[in-house]
Formats: C-alpha cells, structure tokens, sequence
C-alpha cells in the first residue's frame, strides 16, 4: 500500500549541492531539474538531499532536463549514487527514457543524498592538504587564488634542484568531475608510506608538483565544466587572463619557474565506461621520443591494474590537428615532455565491474597509488 506524505523536502545548500524543484506534490515521484552552471549553459552536475522520505517505501527522482544536457548520451548505462551519511556511497536504479532520468531509491532512512558522483568537499580538500603537509612530506610551495578568492594549493613532495626530473600532476579542471581529487588523495595516502621501494626509487631522481583541486569555485557551486565566470579552464590554456581564469594562470606561472617533465592531467569522463589516456599525436612537436614515452607509461599501466586499458578512448587527433587550448597538448607542446589526460567513468569500469558502487572514489584513489608505480618505472626515460 502506498502512504500519502504530506511533504518531502530537498535541499542544495551545501557544498556542490546543484539542483531545482518543479514539483514536489508527489513524494513518492519528484520532478526536479539540473541548475546549469554559473554564466554558463554547460550542466550535467547534480547532488541534493532529500528529507521526510517515507521508510521502505521507493522515491523516484525525475530529472526533467537530462535529455538537454551536455552529455545526454552519458545517462546510457549509468545509475546514480546515493548514502545515508555522506560517506558511504552506493548505485541506486536509474532509468533514462531519451528525456527524463528516472533515479529510483527504496528507502532505509527517512534522508539521503543523491549525486552524479561521490563528492569531494572543500572540507575534505582542507583536510586532504593538511595531510599532504604534515604527513606526506610535502610542502605548500604557493598558493593562487580562484575568481572567488578560494585558495589554489601547488603541493611539491622534493626540494628542487639541478638535474632532477619534475613531475607535474593536477585534478579537477572541470569541477563535477569529483573523481580526479579522490584520485589525489590516493596519491597524498600514498606519500605517507615508508618503506616504499617504488616511491624512493622516483623521490631520488624527482620531484612531484601536484594541484589536487584546480576548480574550488566551480567545485563549490556545483558545476560540471566551468569556473564562476563561465570559462572551461580546459579551453584556456592559450588565453589564460587573471580576469577570466587566473586559476590556469597561476598554474602557468609555476610551471615556467619550475619546470616540466611530465605532466598529468586528471579528468572523469561521462560517456565511456573505461580508464583510459588522452595524449599529444596531434601536437606540431610530437615526436617519436614522445609516442614511445606515451606507449610505455600506457603498457607499465594496464599491466599494473585492470582499470586500466588501452582499447578504448578518444579518437585520435590527425598530426598537426590538435586542439591547443587543452592543457596536455600545450605543456606537451611547449615543454617538449610527456603529458596526458587521464580520464576515468562515471558510470562504471567495464573491464571490472563492481554493481554495488560502480566507479568509485576508493577506486580512482587505488589508480593515484598505481599510477605512481607507472611514473616511478617511466621516470628515467624522460629526457
């Protein structure tokens, strides 16, 4: 017997919370909407909470403007998450019918959470620092300020030096794709090891520059791909301006103190159901030197983990035809150096299923750890 409720209240007012409310008059099957992001006709991004849930009973979500969003070939195949406390997450049944994306949960707790993926709060960010500093070894080499003035931490796990390979890895530039900070925390956890045989062997010769969060107003605000003044930080790396994108800027800058010799650009990707890389073929400067670096970081990778492959992915750019606004083609382009995108799903990993959480945040923190063991294997022939 389905029981009449008397109201259901969703909330966004939180960190990345992002969605709008048509029509509640049916608890039991909510028509709610994507908010696009700020300045911004870009959306996909959603994370809200339910309250006043009635216990044993199915809520169903309806998302009405799924089929007009950035992605809609991305519902394809993909089930939301949900979690009673914020902490655990797991795959609930969704349902896209070519306009609507119907998320349907049967409920054990009078609340939940709903999301596009496991977030990652700013508050986790500023513990995910503290650790980086007081247990990994690293130091807070600079701090850049996003459009809102939120910090931009630049981490460097090593002193610098004549001769010492700089290893530059950052997270987040499209700010719903909470993955890639999950996958930095794996790499901080895993700077706090000792008695890393893999890791001595890459700290001897390296040093390790990395941005966990390059997109904090973004990020906070719930957006998919964009900064608060509507800039994909992405597309910017040929027009960085303190006005619109100061975070990439800040970034440049560092960068041309410093040093680069490897670069890693860590990225979710909404349609393809896989871990996969993006690299530079298309760049004017690529070189046979480049195209073997790229092959053997993907061949030590995939025979690292099983959420790794190397079947599917990208198209690949046709030779002088890439797109120089992106960020693995310009540093790969102007620092004549190993650099990829590193993308992983949102939905799943095909290869390795896992029905209960799908991809995950404990999943892109294992592939952090792992692909420093790749880098640690790869790291003296660089140059």
């Amino acid at each position: 017997m389905t029981v009449a409720l008397t109201s259901i209240k969703i909330s966004t007012d939180f960190d990345s919370g992002n969605i709008q409310v048509l029509d509640a008059h049916d608890a039991y099957q909510l028509l709610l909407a994507i908010k696009p992001d700020t300045c911004s006709a870009h959306y996909q991004w959603f994370h809200f909470k339910a309250e006043g849930m009635h216990v044993g009973h199915t809520h169903t979500f309806r998302l009405s403007n799924a089929g007009q969003s950035s992605y809609p070939n991305a519902w394809s195949g993909y089930n939301a998450v949900a979690s009673y406390d914020h902490i655990n997450w797991f795959r609930v049944p969704s349902r896209f019918d070519g306009e609507i994306l119907h998320i349907s949960l049967e409920t054990r707790e009078k609340h939940a959470w709903v999301a596009y993926f496991e977030p990652y709060s700013r508050e986790r960010h500023d513990w995910l620092i503290e650790q980086a500093v007081n247990r990994a070894g690293t130091q807070l080499l600079a701090t850049g300020k996003s459009v809102e003035g939120r910090d931009i931490q630049l981490l460097r796990r090593g002193k610098g030096g004549e001769g010492r390979r700089n290893i530059w890895i950052i997270a987040q530039q499209h700010p719903g794709e909470h993955m890639a900070e999950w996958f930095m925390e794996g790499i901080i956890e895993r700077l706090q090891q000792d008695g890393d045989a893999e890791l001595k062997k890459l700290l001897k010769v390296a040093d390790l520059y990395l941005v966990p969060n390059m997109n904090p107003d973004g990020a906070f605000h719930g957006h998919l791909r964009t900064n608060a003044m509507g800039q994909d930080l992405n597309r910017a790396w040929q027009s960085a301006s303190q006005e619109n994108s100061p975070e990439v800027l800040f970034v440049q800058q560092q960068m041309e103190k410093y040093g680069v010799d490897l670069f890693l650009d860590i990225h979710g990707d909404e349609e393809i159901p896989y871990v996969f890389t993006a690299g530079c073929e298309g760049n004017p400067g690529y070189t046979p030197r480049i195209e073997a670096l790229e092959k053997h970081f993907r061949s030590h990778l995939s025979g690292l983990t099983r959420d790794f492959q190397t079947t599917y992915g990208y198209t690949r750019d046709l030779p002088g035809e890439a797109n120089m606004t992106l960020a693995c083609n310009a540093v790969g382009d102007k620092y004549d150096c190993l650099s990829l995108t590193l993308e992983m799903p949102f939905k799943d990993n095909d290869d390795a299923p896992n029905p209960h959480t799908g991809w995950s945040g404990k999943r892109s923190m294992q592939l952090g750890k792992d692909v420093l063991s790749t880098v640690a294997d790869i790291v003296d022939e660089l140059r």
